[in-house]
């Protein structure tokens, strides 16, 4: 039987006061000696009350009953998630309410009509979340004085800025980013081409990961093994995309801008325009061309059974139950290489945003806040706690985890993009599925030029 944490008050503070509190809204030394918590009170020095409210984070995966605890932090996270219900006198739960098709059109539809359930929902990006925004459906989480996004959970993962406007935010996120895309390498075929695979981790950790490096390796292995005239392996396979947005950032540019006086248009900005083309020209020399008729994704089947030494991926690719786990051959994962104006390593953070529906008063709106603000809180002693489980079930190797997935986490290789806040701009049809072998992206960008600056100018208003 787990042993609760004790409720005497070793601090009282008024609700006001709440954003003035640490991170973890814990005193953390105390309760790692003695395992008692700080409890916030309202003015009258009482535990805050949430009147027993159900309040469910509404997703798309998560299942009715959570998982059992499996190691320590798990435990820890349990017991402290178990002592702030019984404290402040609700209940919390994530639930698979929508699926990820349906998510954007649900939390419209509850938006507009409203219900009486205590939702918080997670969302993803999509035109109709922005225009969500744009039309008053997600509740200024600005005004509620239980959220201090300039505490570190927030300022890891900067969400709250993307889903920003003036001095309103629309949506949070707590924690750590995921980690995105990176390039596999297939050491097999490496080796055969006489190069080390680990000479790539070595580029990577000091500096030296570049385009002209990767460029340099795929034009090494990319090779007509039986002199037949015919490519036996490729350096590159991919869906090309995924790679034309890692490289617009990589090389410090991006497809739209934010600043001061709003959103800006930048897909012609030097920094874009150069990757653009570095990124066409590399599909050109290295890229495996797909078979008559096959599905989109045929790069996977490419890259499992070893016609391309390289392929630019998302990380979630090589974790358990994913389309790697079953690769013969050893690999390896780095970040996406630096451009020539990059300063370093970037990873494009992409996480779920967490919004309240505007038709719930302030007070329902500010509890639910409340109670997200301490379920996402991590419990004492893990406040710096990064989720390896995923990359530790995987097929990655210990570089791959050690260097690569944490640098992929860190804040000082992450970035926001605003490409996403943009009503009606639909990044991939409208321009980045274009941009692939043969592409000539003057006449891609001629023909973009005009809508979106349209689009941005209507987001500024």
């Amino acid at each position: 039987m787990r042993r609760k944490a004790s409720k005497k008050v070793m601090l009282a503070i008024t609700a006001a006061a709440l954003a003035m509190m640490s991170a973890q809204a814990i005193n953390a030394e105390e309760a790692e000696d003695t395992e008692e918590y700080t409890v916030i009170t309202d003015e009258n020095g009482d535990p805050i009350d949430l009147g027993g409210m159900e309040v469910v984070i509404r997703d798309w995966w998560s299942a009715e009953e959570a998982p059992e605890p499996t190691n320590d932090y798990e435990e820890a996270r349990e017991e402290y998630r178990d002592w702030i219900q019984e404290t402040y006198n609700f209940t919390i739960r994530a639930q698979a309410i929508s699926d990820w098709g349906s998510t954007p059109a649900d939390f419209v539809d509850y938006a507009t009509t409203g219900g009486d359930e205590n939702y918080l929902f997670v969302l993803r990006d999509d035109p109709a979340i922005t225009s969500a925004l744009s039309s008053g459906l997600m509740y200024d989480l600005a005004t509620l004085d239980c959220l201090d996004f300039s505490l570190p959970k927030f300022q890891r993962n900067k969400l709250h800025e993307q889903y920003s406007k003036g001095d309103s935010i629309y949506a949070m996120y707590a924690g750590y980013s995921e980690p995105r895309t990176g390039v596999y390498f297939n050491k097999r075929l490496l080796k055969d081409a006489g190069i080390d695979p680990e000479s790539i981790y070595d580029m990577q950790a000091d500096g030296s990961w570049t385009w002209e490096a990767f460029d340099n390796l795929m034009n090494t292995v990319q090779r007509d093994v039986d002199n037949d005239g015919v490519i036996d392996v490729y350096g590159l396979t991919l869906n090309e995309g995924v790679m034309t947005t890692a490289a617009v950032f990589s090389n410090g540019g991006s497809y739209i801008g934010k600043d001061e006086n709003g959103y800006f248009y930048n897909l012609e900005s030097s920094q874009t325009l150069e990757a653009l083309e570095w990124t066409v020209d590399m599909f050109n020399k290295y890229d495996l061309p797909d078979p008559e008729g096959a599905e989109w994704d045929y790069y996977k089947e490419a890259f499992i059974n070893g016609k391309a030494a390289f392929m630019v991926e998302d990380e979630y690719a090589g974790t358990a139950g994913n389309f790697l786990q079953d690769m013969e051959d050893e690999l390896g994962f780095v970040m996406f290489p630096k451009g020539p104006q990059g300063e370093t390593y970037i990873n494009v953070w992409s996480n779920n945003p967490v919004a309240i529906p505007a038709c719930y008063d302030a007070d329902k709106a500010w509890k639910l806040a409340f109670a997200w603000n301490l379920y996402t809180t991590e419990p004492a002693g893990y406040e710096d706690h990064m989720d390896l489980s995923a990359a530790l079930s995987g097929i990655f190797d210990d570089r791959a985890v050690d260097e690569t997935i944490l640098m992929m986490m860190d804040e000082e290789h992450g970035t926001i993009a605003f490409h996403g806040l943009i009503p009606n701009l639909d990044l991939g049809p409208d321009f980045v599925w274009n941009i692939a072998p043969g592409a000539v992206v003057s006449e891609q960008v001629e023909a973009i030029r005009d809508t979106w600056k349209a689009y941005v100018e209507e987001a500024n208003k």
